[in-house]
């Protein structure tokens, strides 16, 4: 199981790298978008504390 664990990992980290290496504004674009999705996130679970304290 752990060995399928690890080569799962790699295969993962081979595509992001093959990604970014072939089409580095897809990628690019990629982050941004789940960067944006976790700033979205946060400031979601920030609303929900401010109005639970309230």
């Amino acid at each position: 199981m752990v060995q399928t664990k690890k080569i799962a990992l790699y295969m993962v980290v081979v595509f992001v790298l093959y990604t970014i290496i072939t089409s580095p504004d897809r990628a690019a674009a990629l982050v941004q978008v789940g960067f944006e999705g976790v700033s979205s996130a946060a400031q979601g679970v920030g609303e929900f504390m401010t109005q639970l304290i309230q």
